[in-house]
C-alpha cells in the first residue's frame, strides 16, 4: 500500500546535471566523449525522483532559475512531482559529471549557482510553514548557494519544529543545523569527521561522535554512509552496519541522495532498523548501477535488498 502522507524535499542550490562518458578520462590531454546526457539535479531534487519512483507522494520545493526551468517542470510532471519551487532571476547552474567506467571513477565540476533575492527567501519560508500543515517529512539537501546564510538550514529546522526533518549537507552549514536538532542527520564519514575534528578510521569512532551528536542535540537517527564499505544506521541504542554487494558502479553521484530517499521510505513504511538499513542500501546500490537519476525499478530495489548484509554493532 503507498502511503499517503507526502515528503518535501528542498533544493535551495539546484543544478542541471550534464553527464559525460569518456573512458579512461585523462586531465590535461584530448578525451572523447563516448555518450552525454542532462538530467535536473539537486540532492533534493534527486531525493524526490528516488521516492517518486518508489510511489512515494512528494513534494519539492527550493529555487529554480526562471530562464531554464523547463527540464525539471518536465520532471516533475512525468514523476507527478508536487512543485513548489520558488523562480529566481537567471539560469539554474550547470553541473558537469564526467563518468570513466573503465576506472570507475567520477569527476564532478559543480558552477556556483544564483544568489536569491531576500523577497524569494522570504517567499520559501513562508512555502515551508504552509506546507508544515499537512507534511510531516521534510529533506533538507545540498550546498548552500552564494550570498545566503550559513544558518539558513538551522533557521528551517526550527521553522519546522515538531516536523520529520532529514539533514544532509556539509560545512558551516551542517554545523549550524546540527545544533538545530533536526530528526535525522546524514553525514558521510569524511564530513562527520571534519565537524568532528578529527579522522574517523574506525566503525567504533564513528558511532562514538554519532552518539555524542544525538545527546547534545535531540537528534533521533543518524546514518552514516562509508562508501563500498556500506552505511552505519544509528537510532536510540540500536546500531545497524549494512553492507551493499559488489556491483558494477556506473556513477557515484546521487548515491547519498538515494540513501536519504530510501531511509525516509523505509522509515514512512514503518521498518525496523535493520530493514530500514537494507533498503536505503539497496536505492543507494542501484543508483550507482546507472547514469542518471532515479531507480531503474522497485524489482531492481528489491532485488538488491535482499542481497544487503547487516550486522549489529
Amino acid at each position: 500500500m503507498v502511503p499517503c502522507n507526502r515528503v518535501v524535499t528542498v533544493t535551495i542550490n539546484p543544478s542541471i546535471d550534464q553527464t559525460i562518458s569518456i573512458p579512461n578520462f585523462t586531465a590535461g590531454a584530448v578525451n572523447r566523449v563516448q555518450s552525454s546526457q542532462m538530467d535536473a539535479g539537486g540532492k533534493g531534487i534527486n531525493v524526490a525522483s528516488f521516492l517518486a519512483d518508489y510511489g512515494q507522494p512528494i513534494t519539492v520545493t527550493g529555487f529554480l532559475g526562471v530562464d531554464n526551468d523547463e527540464i525539471f517542470r518536465r520532471l516533475f510532471q512525468q514523476k507527478e512531482i508536487d512543485d513548489r519551487c520558488v523562480r529566481v532571476a537567471g539560469s539554474t547552474r550547470i553541473g558537469l559529471k564526467i563518468s570513466d567506467m573503465v576506472q570507475h571513477r567520477t569527476t564532478e565540476i559543480n558552477f556556483p549557482g544564483q544568489t536569491p533575492e531576500p523577497a524569494d527567501l522570504v517567499r520559501l519560508f513562508d512555502i515551508l510553514k504552509e506546507l508544515s500543515r499537512d507534511h510531516e517529512w521534510f529533506v533538507l539537501s545540498g550546498s548552500i548557494p552564494a550570498g545566503v546564510s550559513a544558518s539558513i538550514y538551522a533557521q528551517m529546522v526550527d521553522v519546522l519544529a515538531g516536523k520529520k526533518v532529514v539533514l544532509d549537507t556539509s560545512g558551516e552549514g551542517f554545523q549550524r543545523a546540527v545544533a538545530a536538532g533536526p530528526w535525522l542527520i546524514k553525514p558521510n564519514a569524511e564530513e562527520l569527521g571534519e565537524f568532528a575534528g578529527r579522522r574517523l578510521e574506525t566503525c567504533d569512532a564513528i558511532v562514538e561522535v554519532a552518539h555524542s551528536l544525538m545527546q547534545q542535540h535531540n537528534i533521533t537517527s543518524v546514518a552514516v554512509s562509508m562508501g563500498k564499505e556500506g552505511a552505519i544506521f544509528i537510532e536510540g541504542d540500536e546500531t545497524i552496519w549494512a553492507v551493499p554487494p559488489p556491483v558494477e558502479v556506473k556513477s557515484t553521484v546521487g548515491a547519498g541522495d538515494a540513501m536519504v530517499a530510501g531511509t525516509v521510505a523505509g522509515k514512512i513504511r514503518g521498518l525496523s532498523l535493520a530493514e530500514c538499513a537494507k533498503l536505503a542500501t539497496a536505492f543507494s546500490v542501484t543508483a550507482i548501477s546507472q547514469i542518471g537519476s532515479g531507480l531503474p525499478s522497485i524489482a531492481a530495489v528489491e532485488a538488491a535488498r535482499e542481497r544487503v548484509t547487516t550486522r549489529k554493532l
